[in-house]
């Protein structure tokens, strides 16, 4: 891993919590999109997936312009959202369950991207601006998907 510091190095890491935080609600949306019932809800899901998506080409190309490879998302982190999204979904296999598990997931996105932004002040605007947009993802999907709560 390279040791960044200053501008340039609150860039990449503000960049890299974006990736991992990507590959994470990317994953999440795979674990659970094909156990939805309505059609309404899982258009959403995929529509997020897609935002998702279309964000982490961007960050790519910003992280490749740094030299850098980006993150994944922490080990533990990952495997403790999949047991609990297995398990609430042993319990109850409903669409409700979804939706509840996806604001979960949806608010602590929004919450650990928030503070990355209040942590790498200076970042340039260009990655302040695609994690915004990230969180602007995160809290559509949150609100939109209320109906199935």
């Amino acid at each position: 891993m390279n040791d960044y510091v200053g501008a340039d190095g609150d860039t990449v890491k503000l960049l890299r919590e974006c990736d991992a935080g990507i590959k994470m609600g990317i994953s999440s949306i795979d674990d659970v999109v094909g156990d939805v019932k309505d059609s309404r809800f899982r258009g959403l899901l995929n529509e997020s997936r897609a935002q998702h998506e279309k964000l982490a080409d961007e960050i790519e190309v910003l992280l490749d312009e740094h030299g850098d490879d980006g993150k994944d998302p922490n080990p533990m982190a990952k495997s403790m959202s999949w047991i609990k999204t297995n398990v609430k979904m042993m319990a109850d296999h409903s669409d409700e369950t979804v939706a509840d598990l996806m604001t979960d997931g949806c608010n602590m996105g929004v919450k650990s991207l928030s503070k990355y932004l209040n942590e790498y002040k200076s970042a340039d605007e260009k990655s302040k601006d695609i994690t915004k947009r990230l969180v602007e993802i995160e809290d559509r999907l949150s609100t939109d998907i209320r109906p199935f709560l």
